[in-house]
């Protein structure tokens, strides 16, 4: 493996990981890398959708203490009607003073109510993220997504409570069409790197590199497989923050969705229309008949309250104030980055 700094800087903004595995941050921390399960699930139509969560949980429930993590959404929601009567669920809820930020517990607490389920609350502050981010970041050899720290400290609340597993409903959106948004529309591979990069490395670093291979490795007639690339360069990518963060407290993430994968083309027509995750939508109807399926959200997290103020990076790696015109999300990704690089630097 070598040391690529640059290289790893500019691969993390665009992607939120190294896409190159023979090259990392520093050999003082190797990279942890997730691969994409083997052995899942050919689904067809929701019927097998809803066999194979069904039968995953019920096993899963048999040899080892589960808890749910539940958030407002569909996709933990279908989960929770397969656990048992009196199990635990967790919803996170991130905290800051003073304002008013997004709440899935009161959600949350329907679904639990539905099913029987034992509901407990996790706060998340930003404390928690100064408190936890360079220990995680250590255990990946990398820097984390934001949404890593809210899931180690739920994971360790498990397991503090006796449950030596977590169930998430994460996977549902890359693979099922939930991320409406990058299927909206045909894109040109141009448009499609400009519209998917989290951060594009040369509005932040002062030596910015590219990795195409990837965009170019899912486009065809000058066009992008959207839903190729979710299932393919996003799925590894997200679902190594939940095996990351658990690992680091001693718990296993399980991801009932990441065990499958859809046999048959996505209907975008569907997803464009407005039917996104039409195959788990029609699971959430059959089991919970009267509730309205609420709108996608992805797992709350303040940052645009936390980084108001942020004055930006500092290290000379990165352009001055070039956090100015990002979103919350892109500043926790420079904070991120400089924080681990910070980290790589001490003695």
């Amino acid at each position: 493996m070598i040391e690529d700094r640059d290289y790893c800087m500019s691969s993390f903004l665009t992607y939120r990981t190294v896409i190159d595995q023979t090259k990392c941050f520093s050999l003082k921390y190797p990279p942890r890398y997730t691969k994409i399960p083997e052995n899942r699930v050919q689904v067809h139509n929701s019927d097998e959708l809803y066999k194979t969560l069904k039968n995953q949980v019920e096993e899963l429930c048999k040899n080892h203490k589960v808890a749910l993590a539940l958030s407002g959404g569909i996709d933990s929601a279908v989960l929770a009607k397969f656990m048992p009567k009196g199990s635990t669920a967790y919803t996170f809820q991130c905290i800051v003073p003073g304002k008013e930020v997004t709440n899935e517990v009161p959600a949350a607490q329907k679904y639990a109510k539905e099913c029987g389920l034992n509901h407990k609350v996790v706060k998340i502050y930003w404390e928690d993220m100064e408190k936890y981010a360079p220990l995680l970041m250590k255990k990946k050899g990398a820097p984390i997504h934001s949404i890593e720290v809210q899931i180690y400290k739920a994971a360790m609340q498990a397991k503090a409570d006796g449950f030596d597993t977590l169930l998430f409903g994460e996977s549902a959106d890359s693979l099922y069409g939930g991320l409406s948004m990058l299927l909206s529309r045909d894109w040109t591979m141009g448009e499609f790197i400009d519209r998917f990069s989290n951060v594009l490395p040369h509005h932040a670093l002062m030596n910015p590199q590219w990795e195409l291979e990837p965009f170019k490795q899912y486009t065809k007639d000058g066009y992008v497989d959207v839903h190729g690339f979710l299932s393919h360069i996003f799925f590894p990518e997200s679902i190594g923050s939940y095996i990351n963060a658990g690992t680091a407290a001693g718990v296993e993430c399980y991801m009932p969705y990441a065990m499958t994968e859809m046999a048959v083309d996505l209907d975008l027509e569907r997803v464009r229309k407005g039917e996104n995750k039409y195959l788990i939508r029609e699971v959430f109807e059959s089991l919970y008949p009267g509730f309205v399926v609420p709108p996608k959200t992805p797992m709350p997290r303040p940052v645009n309250e936390w980084f108001e103020n942020w004055e930006g990076p500092k290290r000379k790696e990165f352009i001055p104030h070039c956090q100015k015109a990002m979103t919350g999300n892109q500043k926790w990704l420079l904070w991120s980055l400089e924080t681990f690089l910070n980290i790589l630097d001490e003695e």
